[in-house]
């Protein structure tokens, strides 16, 4: 009895738990666990393909992948064939046009992968024998998964991808996923029929500018835009006589494969590494991370890095070829199709030596500095890298007045008022050439902006307040010169002086509101026999003399150091007022008049106008009759003299009294000059909840954005309006962002320190 009890039960188990394989049904497949095993290498011909150990169990990274439903069985046994892309054919009436294979069968090319055991069809395949119905392109579902294959789509599915290959596929709102089924097919063509040398030239450039095209269309997907770089890449590899990149224009992915071969390459050969070739190597090297002026500016980066490198290096420095060997893979986007070795033997691999690559980071270094300024510009919201403000902020190297629209309009501007007007304009209209509205105060911001525009172009201009001690006004003028003051000018004790004597001069020569010529051509004679004056501080001068006699009269400072002077200082300066007003060769009582009022107010005797006035005639008879009358003599009178005596003066008082009197008329604030120091957490201007996320981000220069969608959600904040938050804080605080959204979450940390204060 016992005996058929246990048989009893020994059926029972057997029809629960037997072996008998379950219905293929068409359903979502189940979450499967992924294993990176090591792997083993299978030749074939030039190329070595990859497929999983089965024995070895060690160091297993465990990761979960969805790839949406079973393959549905299919009656169709018609083999698979290649659609070229100059052929079509009608599928459930539907014209297509090709690249992409057709029919019922065509097997995986990576059956050796366990936890693809079940993939047993091509993923591009198109069967026809399978259930399809119409959909638009833009339709889908949960069987457009990680890995999508045209069996394992749902009717409808299968319906839309249809409906875009019958369309010029360059839609950029289409499914990714029909994207990548496409690709799938025009990946396994290139890397198994081409190199089985089933694909001609033809045929295969065909295939290039295919990928080429796509990967324009629809790079907004990074995954997209990284595998169909990589295939370019690889087909460049493949077939070089065929297939060529502009290198310098070219978008590459993360990890490129023609680098790295042209790297090898030219160190194998003894060639220096160009400058082109150095910046892709710092760009692709794993340890070293571009900072925020480096990845926002990218385009500015790189042409100064390369300049920065020839200058140190000239045409490059040569690299000793080393030991370890050049090994290119390429890891195909289909699930369906094995990785490829390219086996290049003979060439070594330079690209993580330490000695070149430590030149490289000090020079990217450097250049992240020079443009740290142009970057936080950048950084602000509503302004771009063709503003005037943008340009001046560039290092010399990158900008040139004849590239730049700008720069050019500006320089023809200021070349036209030199030559038409001496240079002479209104503040309004130099402004105007920033492209920025007129301020309300001119501070330090605004004087660096235009003294930048006008160095850059090749001109200077009066009243420049680190040289003529004078700023401009909002409603007055400003007199350019050609080629400026240069980059190391800085103003002699000369220069001080005949720029004091000049406003003195100016001052008397606009008592009666208008300049005559001889007094203008007194006080160039003034510049102009100084020897001791270099010819650019002539120029400067003579712009400052322009401007003075073109502004209201300012004494601002003059009578308060006057008043310190001994009688002879101020015996000098009377004669210099009164010699500028005798120019011209005579003096009304209007005149006269005036002079004694700009005496009292100057802290001279205005009783000492008259008998000044008869000495410096008297002076001038007297060089009259010992010389020949010449107007250009009659001019020149004795102001030399009486700035000579000025230079030789052994009085303390006369030799200082020109710096002395020569006093800024207005000084210079800095906008905004004292930063205040951030509180910590809540004290610092957010709010509690942006504060926290922006707390939990400055730990960290790099966040993957799920994890920062992760900490906002947490906090109840949108990502897109928390990071405008934050740096809207950051900016009003340091004037820069401290966020870059840029897929990943970028924080600049140099920034976060500036924001602690």
């Amino acid at each position: 009895m016992e005996l058929l009890v246990f048989i009893g039960v020994c059926y029972l188990l057997y029809k629960l738990f037997g072996s008998s394989k379950p219905k293929n049904i068409s359903q979502p497949k189940p979450v499967v666990k992924v294993t990176s095993r090591n792997q083993k290498i299978v030749q074939a011909n030039n190329f070595s393909r990859y497929s999983d150990d089965e024995d070895d169990e060690s160091d297993l990274v465990t990761f979960t992948i969805s790839y949406g439903q079973d393959e549905e069985k299919s009656k169709n046994k018609t083999p698979g064939k290649w659609i070229s892309g100059n052929e079509s054919i009608n599928v459930k009436g539907v014209q297509l046009r090709g690249n992409f294979y057709y029919g019922g069968t065509l097997k995986a090319l990576d059956n050796e992968r366990s936890y693809f055991s079940n993939q047993e069809t091509e993923a591009s395949l198109v069967d026809d024998s399978l259930k399809i119905t119409p959909a638009d392109f833009s339709y889908t579902d949960q069987s457009l998964a990680y890995w999508p294959k045209f069996i394992s789509l749902s009717p409808k599915a299968r319906g839309a991808y249809l409906n875009w290959l019958a369309s010029d596929r360059n839609h950029p709102d289409a499914p990714i996923g029909y994207v990548f089924i496409y690709f799938y097919g025009i990946e396994r063509r290139v890397i198994h029929d081409a190199n089985n040398k089933r694909v001609l030239d033809s045929e295969y450039l065909g295939l290039f500018e295919e990928v080429s095209r796509l990967k324009v269309v629809y790079g907004e997907s990074r995954s997209f835009f990284n595998y169909a770089t990589r295939l370019i890449e690889f087909m460049c590899l493949q077939r070089p006589d065929v297939c060529k990149i502009d290198a310098e224009s070219f978008s590459y992915a993360n990890d490129s494969l023609l680098f790295k071969f042209e790297l090898s390459t030219v160190v194998a050969s003894g060639q220096p590494i160009s400058p082109q070739l150095a910046l892709s190597w710092i760009k692709f090297y794993p340890e070293y991370r571009f900072r925020t002026p480096a990845r926002r500016c990218a385009k500015e980066f790189a042409a100064l890095f390369k300049t920065r490198y020839a200058e140190k290096y000239g045409n490059g420095f040569v690299v000793k070829p080393n030991k370890t060997k050049l090994n290119i893979s390429y890891w195909p986007a289909s699930s369906t199709l094995s990785n490829v070795q390219i086996n290049q033997d003979d060439l070594p691999d330079p690209s993580m030596l330490k000695g070149p690559t430590n030149k490289l980071i000090a020079i990217a270094d450097v250049c992240t500095e020079e443009l740290e300024q142009y970057s936080r510009y950048l950084g602000k919201k509503d302004t771009s890298n063709n503003d005037i403000a943008a340009l001046l902020l560039l290092p010399e190297q990158l900008i040139s007045s004849n590239s730049s629209s700008a720069l050019a309009s500006f320089k023809t501007w200021a070349n036209d008022a030199i030559q038409q007007n001496s240079g002479l304009v209104s503040f309004s209209d130099f402004w105007k050439m920033t492209g920025e509205s007129l301020p309300e105060k001119l501070n330090k911001k605004e004087m660096e902006l235009i003294q930048n525009l006008a160095s850059k172009s090749g001109f200077g201009f009066a009243p420049d307040p680190r040289y003529h001690h004078a700023k401009p006004t909002l409603d007055g003028n400003l007199v350019l010169f050609s080629e400026g003051h240069g980059d190391y000018f800085e103003p002699s004790k000369s220069f001080n002086e005949v720029a004091m004597a000049l406003r003195l001069g100016a001052m008397v020569a606009t008592i009666d509101s208008q300049v005559d010529e001889h007094e203008l051509t007194v006080l160039h004679r003034l510049i102009d026999h100084d020897t001791k004056l270099s010819p650019t501080e002539k120029k400067s001068l003579k712009a400052y003399v322009t401007w003075r006699l073109n502004a209201p009269a300012n004494m601002n400072g003059l009578k308060s150091r006057l008043e310190k002077l001994d009688e002879k200082a101020k015996s000098l300066v009377s004669h210099i007022l009164v010699t500028v007003a005798l120019a011209d060769g005579k003096i009304d009582p209007t005149e006269i008049k005036q002079l004694e009022k700009l005496y009292t107010a100057l802290g001279l005797d205005k009783s000492l106008v008259t008998s000044d006035i008869h000495k410096v005639s008297s002076k001038k008879s007297l060089d009259s009759t010992q010389k020949e009358p010449t107007q250009s003599h009659v001019e020149s009178f004795v102001l030399d003299e009486e700035l000579l005596a000025l230079h030789e003066s052994e009085t303390s008082d006369v030799q200082s009294m020109l710096s002395a009197i020569f006093v800024e008329d207005d000084p210079i604030v800095e906008e905004n000059s004292v930063v205040k120091p951030i509180q910590a957490k809540s004290k610092t201007g957010l709010d509690n909840k942006h504060d926290s996320l922006y707390q939990e981000l400055a730990t960290k220069d790099v966040w993957a954005r799920n994890d920062v969608i992760e900490l906002c959600r947490k906090l109840e904040l949108m990502l897109d309006g928390a990071i405008e938050t934050i740096n809207d804080w950051s900016y009003e605080t340091v004037e820069a962002p401290v966020l870059e959204d840029d897929d990943d979450i970028y924080v600049d940390l140099e920034i976060v320190e500036e924001l602690k204060g």
